[in-house]
């Protein structure tokens, strides 16, 4: 992790999962303040854009010696190295899954207006973005994809199985989930999960998943490879036939909050009983 501000990293990196994963050796978390590599009497690591232009740019030089003295550690063909930045492509759950099968994770942070983009052009392998927006620096986006990856990195999570039902794991959000008591103030759990019939049980998630993806975030439907019988569903959700369904959302209220387009397509295939495309 190459930041100008380590210490924001203290609490993130000493609790909770990332804490365990260091202590049992999983995982190894460096901290480097490329400040440390500044050459000059007042460690300067940005200054002025040529052609002009409010803010200041992060300067070449201590990015690259500080990469490259990481690199000069241990060699290793099978790495990244990351510039978090709102220009990137965005991050997913997918690339976390890439990142979390590699050697070594180089995540560099900028702060400033940006960085001299021949830090772009030559010292960096990926360009990363957290969503749309602009923050201060990238520390914050770079906890976000540190925690991602370590958390699928083998014997983190001690379940080998608990990542593989998460939200974008199979392209879908996360079915609904309870715990007890069965009944709380007069809400039941859905009969089918206290049942102890496996397959009802797996039925039941993969439809509650397929439901709330349509409902909050249909453009997601676009890379997933449905059954006949899944497009069907699909359509009777879009003709307000929600037989089935144990645990419904408010989905005029999702869809007034959002736009989609490239779904529509999508759900006139899934009412024309079409073969969906993956």
């Amino acid at each position: 992790m190459f930041t100008l501000f380590p210490q924001m990293f203290a609490g993130v990196v000493s609790e909770s999962i990332l804490k365990r994963a260091t202590e049992q050796g999983l995982v190894r978390i460096q901290l480097v303040n490329f400040r440390d590599f500044a050459t000059d009497r007042h460690r300067t690591v940005d200054d002025y854009p040529f052609g002009g232009g409010a803010g200041m740019l992060l300067k070449p030089e201590p990015l690259f010696r500080a990469v490259e003295s990481v690199r000069a550690q241990r060699t290793s063909a099978n790495e990244r190295t990351v510039l978090l930045s709102p220009q990137g492509q965005l991050f997913t759950q997918d690339l976390a899954r890439e990142f979390a099968g590699l050697d070594r994770l180089l995540l560099i942070c900028g702060h400033y207006e940006g960085f001299d983009d021949r830090v772009r052009q030559h010292l960096v392998t990926d360009e990363i973005s957290i969503g749309d927006f602009v923050m201060t620096g990238g520390e914050i986006a770079a906890m976000a994809v540190l925690d991602a990856v370590v958390r699928l990195v083998p014997g983190v999570l001690g379940n080998e199985g608990s990542p593989d039902d998460d939200s974008f794991s199979v392209g879908l959000l996360e079915y609904p989930q309870f715990t007890r008591p069965a009944v709380f103030r007069g809400w039941a759990v859905p009969a089918v999960l206290l049942s102890g019939h496996h397959a009802n049980i797996a039925a039941w998630r993969r439809r509650h998943a397929l439901y709330r993806t349509w409902v909050r975030r249909p453009d997601l439907l676009q890379h997933v490879q449905l059954s006949a019988e899944e497009q069907r569903w699909i359509g009777a959700w879009e003709a307000g036939n929600f037989e089935g369904i144990d645990v419904l959302e408010d989905h005029h209220a999702w869809r007034q909050r959002r736009t989609c387009p490239a779904f529509e397509g999508r759900a006139a295939d899934s009412r024309r009983g079409d073969p969906a495309r993956g």
